[in-house]
This record gives C-alpha cells, sequence and structure tokens, in this order.
C-alpha cells in the first residue's frame, strides 16, 4: 500500500481553503449595494422618493455597522490610509461645504449627504473585497438587472399588454408623454426598451457594463462559461434594443482601448510600444476629426439630430448662463438636481419634465462648484485614467521575474473608466450615484492593490497578511 515517507518531495495534499459564511454574506451583500446603485432608478419606480431615500440610508448604516469593527480589528486586512483616493474625498469634501455659498442649499444638503453615502459605500466595498471578488459582485449584480429587465418587460407585454407607470399606479384616461412611463411595452414592437431601470439610456450603459464583465470573467476562463456567454447575448440585445446613441459611442470607445490595451501587452520592446501609441494616438486623431466633421449625417443615422437632442441648444447654454454668475467655487453642489426645488423647478424643460442634470458632466461640476471643482474631478478622472491603463498593459511584477502572464481582470478598470469619460460628454451620471461609487471604488483599490494574480503572494498581498507559510 502506498504511504508517504519520511522524506517527501512535496507537501502532502490538503483540502482547498474554503470561504466562511460570514465572508459569503458579505459578497452577497455587496451585491445587494452594486444592484441598489446601478438600479438606483428602478427603487426609485417601486416605492418612491421616500422610500429610495430609506433604503440607501439603511444600506449606509449597514455598511458603517460592518465597516468600523473591521477597521477595529484590522480585518480582513489593515486599512490602507495613505492609498485613499485624496483628490476624489477632496471633491466629496468640496461639495458638502459649498452649502455655505449655495444658491440651494436644501438640495445642497440632500445630495450632499448622498455623495457621502456613496463615497462610504465604494470605500467599504474596495477594502473588503479583493479584484476577483469585485469583478464576481459586479457579475452578479449585473445579471440581476438583466435578468429582472427582461422579466418585467415579459409581464408588461404579456400580462399587462400595455404600459406601466411608476409605483404600479394605474394609467389615467388621456394622452401621457412616454417620458412617465416606467415600462412602454416595447418589447415586441420594435422600440426602445427600459427594462427595471426604467430609462433606454441607463439600460444600455448597464448593458455595456455588463458585457465588459461577462467578457472578462469569460477570458479569465471562470466556471460556468456557457452560462456566461448566454448572458453576453442578453446583454447584447439590450445593447441594440435601447438604441442609445451614447452607449454605442461609449461601446466603440472601449473597444479601441480594449484593441490598443491588447497590442500593449505583446510589445516586447519599448520601441514597439512607442510605436502602438503613434499608431493609436494618430488613428484616435484622424477618425475623431472625421466623427466632428460628418456628426450631422452620423447622428441622422442613429436618429439625433445635430443638437445633441436638444443638449446644446437648450441645456448647455442655460447651464452656461448661470455658470457666469458663479465661475469660481460654483453656486452650490446639486447631484442630481432637485426639480421640485425652486431653484430648478422649471428651469430646463423637456418633454414637459424638468431636467436634473445638465447632460455632461464637466458643464455640471462647473456650475455647481465653479473652476475649483473642475480642476478637482478632473485630476480625479485623469489619475483612475492614469492608473487603471498600466494595471491593463504592464505586467503583474513584485521582484525579479517579469515573465508573469497577464491577467484579463486587468482590462476592466481601464473599460470602465474610457466609458464613464465618454457618457461624461452627454450625461451626468459618471459624477453621480453609481458612477461616483465606480471612481471612489476603482481609484481607491487601484492605489491599495496595484495587483491580480493567482497564487500565494497575491493573497498574502490582496488580504494584507504579513506572514504566511510557504509549503
Amino acid at each position: 500500500m502506498a504511504q508517504y515517507t519520511k522524506h517527501p518531495v512535496a507537501a502532502p495534499p490538503t483540502a482547498p481553503e474554503r470561504e466562511s459564511t460570514g465572508h459569503l454574506l458579505l459578497r452577497g451583500y455587496v451585491i445587494a449595494v452594486l444592484f441598489v446603485a446601478f438600479a438606483h432608478s428602478a427603487v426609485y419606480n417601486l416605492v418612491g422618493v421616500v422610500g429610495a431615500a430609506v433604503v440607501l440610508a439603511v444600506f449606509t448604516l449597514v455598511t458603517l455597522a460592518i465597516g468600523i469593527p473591521m477597521l477595529a480589528r484590522r480585518r480582513p486586512q489593515p486599512f490602507r490610509w495613505r492609498r485613499l483616493p485624496w483628490t476624489a474625498l477632496a471633491y466629496s469634501a468640496l461639495a458638502l461645504v459649498s452649502v455655505a455659498w449655495s444658491q440651494w442649499r436644501g438640495p445642497t444638503i440632500a445630495t450632499g449627504v448622498l455623495l457621502a453615502a456613496i463615497t462610504v459605500n465604494g470605500l467599504f466595498i474596495a477594502h473588503v473585497l479583493t479584484w476577483h471578488e469585485i469583478v464576481r459582485a459586479l457579475s452578479s449584480a449585473f445579471k440581476w438587472i438583466l435578468g429582472l429587465s427582461l422579466a418585467l418587460e415579459l409581464w408588461v407585454s404579456l400580462v399587462l399588454h400595455g404600459p406601466l407607470l411608476p409605483n404600479f399606479v394605474e394609467l389615467p384616461e388621456g394622452d401621457i408623454d412616454p417620458q412617465w412611463y416606467w415600462v412602454r411595452d416595447n418589447l415586441f414592437d420594435g422600440g426602445r426598451i427600459q427594462g427595471i431601470v426604467g430609462n433606454a439610456n441607463l439600460l444600455a450603459i448597464v448593458s455595456l457594463f455588463a458585457l465588459i464583465t461577462f467578457g472578462v470573467l469569460f477570458a479569465a476562463r471562470a466556471r460556468w462559461r456557457t452560462t456566461l456567454a448566454l448572458w453576453m447575448l442578453l446583454a447584447l440585445y439590450f445593447l441594440v434594443r435601447t438604441s442609445s446613441a451614447t452607449a454605442l459611442a461609449c461601446a466603440a470607445a472601449a473597444a479601441v482601448v480594449l484593441v490598443v490595451a491588447l497590442l500593449m501587452r505583446r510589445a516586447r520592446t519599448p520601441g514597439a510600444r512607442t510605436r502602438v501609441y503613434v499608431i493609436a494616438i494618430g488613428s484616435t486623431v484622424i477618425v475623431g476629426t472625421a466623427v466632428w466633421l460628418l456628426r450631422e449625417p452620423l447622428l441622422a443615422l442613429l436618429g439625433r439630430s445635430s443638437d445633441l437632442t436638444g443638449r446644446s441648444d437648450k441645456i448647455w447654454t442655460a447651464v452656461l448662463q448661470r455658470v457666469a454668475e458663479h465661475p469660481l467655487f460654483g453656486n452650490g453642489f446639486s447631484s442630481p438636481w432637485i426639480p421640485s426645488d425652486p431653484a430648478f423647478d422649471g428651469w430646463i424643460v423637456d418633454h414637459g419634465i424638468t431636467v436634473f442634470h445638465a447632460h455632461n458632466m464637466w458643464l455640471d461640476v462647473l456650475l455647481q462648484l465653479g473652476v475649483l471643482g473642475l480642476v478637482l474631478m478632473a485630476v480625479a478622472y485623469g489619475s483612475l485614467l492614469w492608473r487603471s491603463w498600466f494595471f491593463a498593459v504592464d505586467r503583474p511584477r513584485w521582484d525579479l521575474d517579469a515573465q508573469r502572464p497577464y491577467s484579463p481582470l486587468t482590462l476592466l478598470p481601464s473599460l470602465f473608466t474610457v466609458v464613464l469619460l465618454v457618457q461624461g460628454l452627454t450625461e451626468s451620471t459618471p459624477i453621480m450615484l453609481w458612477g461616483w461609487l465606480l471612481v471612489v471604488l476603482l481609484s481607491f483599490k487601484l492605489k491599495s492593490v496595484p495587483l491580480v494574480g493567482v497564487g500565494e503572494r497575491d493573497l498574502v498581498f490582496e488580504r494584507g497578511a504579513t506572514q504566511r507559510r510557504v509549503p
């Protein structure tokens, strides 16, 4: 009978390390936080503004209740105070103190608390989960959003046989602007679908994020790859059916960045990398110039007007007029704008609805926090883009071994960042709610754990252990 000798050449086999029940529950809680952040409009349409505020408050209190004892016990790792995203936190602090000069103090206080809650949750997720766990949590949250979106669209089309208003309110008699509907019953008639989030543009961006996340996991050879492929098809279907010009532009930009990043990974010498940079930057300038010169026919093909559906002529002009009143420190923080406040009620109206953001994140920051806020936001996004890019194209290295394989997971932060930046040209969501959550989460994680991989060294690095026996 075979048995171990007194001088084995390797350590005896041991069972793989299993996650504790507490950590599994923690991961489930993070998935719920991400779902509420990305599907915030679904929560609003289901329980109203007061209910949505209560849900966010409960999640924030639970996050603090879990996170503060972890900080005291220094688990699962010591909190890396020096690696905090200080520029993003400085922007958050400026938003909170802007109540001192705000032209709309009520909205500043309300949305400032919202920004603080989102910031706390972003720091919490980056601290308690590893890179692998963050990507898996994002994947699970996106699956819930896409799955429930499909279920709701099917229920509306096959059971209700008509559109659905928020809070399941019965349809009144007479014509209603389609902008008020939660779901428009367009699943089988070829129109734009909105899903559980109640907005086609938002569903399109979530579908694009989901497509990137599922693709990264598929390339990393995660389990259940066939199921992942089916989820990718569903995300692609939603991306097409939402017909969002902004999302399609974001997808094109992400595809370009992905190709360049993969070429950079294949480059063997600094000269080869320089050539990739020159070709990529030159091609981007040429294509960007061509798109700008041909913007009117291109927008016409997508069914959009040359003024970007009223953004440049109506919204941006009105915002710039108010920016001129307080250019240095802004008029006061409010992301999103509060339509019921006298400062915004009826200011800019589209389809009979008061607009609640500037449809350009840079103009929105300039309106609210002036040039100072614009500089802080530019530095926050610039540093995130810089770190995420080299996180994607540089080999993982912590010793003399320079030939470790790349991880597909390292592509996700740069692709997400590019999507946020491109979306920010026509939307303001990258500076609030889930957009700001991603900025804080990715910035903190990239600074505190700039490596992803497998094996003993990665567990030590990500978990913050000081010592670990190596067989």
